[in-house]
């Protein structure tokens, strides 16, 4: 039967010892991770207690209001345009 080398042994050794502490670390940091007392995100969106939540944004500004005579100019422009359209189309 073939035999090994001390050093390919003690080689082999330490690498198995190297693998298992990395699936130790590994298994260490998914347990923290469950032990954690804060939640894990589950979906997407800002979490809940955020400074910039939804409620800051339910206050709208303030609707801007338009005079009487200010509608009176915009209905007086408007008809200006209709007309100049009516000439242009009985041209046409």
């Amino acid at each position: 039967m073939w035999r090994k080398q001390p050093m390919e042994v003690i080689v082999e050794v330490s690498r198995i010892l190297a693998e298992i502490d990395a699936q130790i670390s590994k298994l260490q940091q998914a347990r923290a991770l469950l032990a954690s007392p804060e939640p894990t995100r589950t979906g997407p969106g800002r979490p809940k207690g955020s400074k910039n939540s939804a409620a800051t944004k339910t206050a709208t500004p303030a609707k801007r209001k338009l005079s009487a005579e200010g509608r009176k100019r915009i209905g007086e422009a408007m008809k200006k345009r209709w007309a100049e359209r009516r000439k242009q189309a009985a041209k046409a």
